[in-house]
């Protein structure tokens, strides 16, 4: 088969002939459908590696050829799946109650980082991390929903909002033009912050009631806090900037919610004072674990929320797509479908 990979040697996307894998226990084959990048994939390509890894997280396709032990546990051959990303956990200890990547085991491993993910014709999945994927949506866009989308919607219905209070969508690339539909969905109102344009346009089709451009609209806090009526009951950060951090607060609103999503390579400075005084709470969210993930699919669907994504065909493209997201220039998700 066929398989994008990250060579540290060469520091560059290459298009590798690789042997199927054979699905160990719990675990079944996927043919793929189609696979996206994530901005996460950037932070796999520049960890300090000896050898060559199949970079990416976000994939769905096909239920190929069932390990025995993953037989009767709800899938067959043939199935559209979409799956979460972290095998060899046990998912159930304690650590795995929280993320998998604390399972008490020590074997997990991350598809994509520390063992080979899918940009790739074939892929390993383990049934505890799949999803029948339902029939509304679109298995060529779908690879986006099984991280960012659902990232997006556990940040959503995680920041306390009843229907008619505003959520400020920090950072309007694809996890916050999902959250931006989840959030519409829920009934809220969207305020969209970005310094592109051209993002602060897609994020504001996909439904947010206002956006601002934080380097150009000198007065957005003002006009912000005007238009929400004292500010934003939640903040969700998507960017991994610190600068979106440092503008959060002053946009939410006394006792609202910062929602920590974007993973800057700095620690976070946040005010004790604030936090003491209630000012605002400090939440965050993630993918989370395969628990949690029938609930945001099930939304997804019964609300018609999908990705826009930039559709490529071929692995080659991979190489272009990373050069494209190193550079900030992508306003949708990016996938290779097979």
């Amino acid at each position: 088969m066929k398989a994008a990979q990250w060579d540290p040697k060469q520091k560059k996307m290459v298009v590798n002939e690789l042997p199927i894998p054979e699905p160990g226990e719990n675990q079944f084959l996927v043919k793929m459908a189609s696979a996206s990048l994530c901005h996460s994939d950037i932070m796999a390509i520049e960890a300090p590696r000896e050898e060559p890894v199949t970079i990416g997280h976000e994939g769905v396709g096909y239920v190929q050829k069932l390990h025995p032990s993953a037989e009767g546990k709800g899938f067959k051959e043939g199935d559209a799946v979409g799956f979460l990303y972290i095998i060899g956990c046990c998912f159930e200890c304690e650590g795995c109650m929280i993320h998998n990547l604390s399972c008490s085991s020590g074997k997990q491993l991350l598809q994509g980082f520390t063992t080979d993910g899918f940009f790739a014709e074939y892929a390993v999945v383990d049934y505890h991390n799949a999803i029948i994927l339902p029939k509304s949506l679109d298995i060529k866009s779908a690879a986006p929903i099984f991280c960012a989308g659902i990232t997006a919607f556990h940040s959503v219905d995680s920041c306390e909002l009843k229907p008619g209070d505003w959520l400020g969508v920090i950072g309007c690339g694809g996890l916050g033009q999902l959250a931006t539909q989840y959030a519409k969905a829920m009934g809220c109102h969207v305020v969209g912050i970005d310094v592109n344009d051209e993002v602060l346009s897609q994020c504001k089709a996909q439904g947010a009631d206002a956006t601002f451009n934080s380097i150009t609209d000198k007065n957005y806090v003002e006009e912000l806090r005007k238009l929400t009526n004292g500010g934003v009951k939640a903040a969700a950060v998507f960017s991994n900037a610190d600068a979106a951090y440092s503008g959060a607060p002053p946009i939410i609103r006394n006792g609202g919610v910062l929602m920590v999503v974007g993973l800057p390579k700095n620690n976070l400075s946040i005010s004790s004072m604030d936090l003491a005084l209630g000012r605002y709470k400090v939440k965050s969210e993630s993918t989370s674990i395969p628990q949690r993930m029938g609930k945001a699919v099930e939304f997804t669907a019964k609300h018609n929320i999908h990705p826009e994504v930039e559709m490529r065909s071929g692995l080659e493209s991979v190489q272009d797509m990373v050069d494209t997201m190193k550079k900030g220039k992508n306003i949708k998700r990016m996938a290779v479908v097979f």
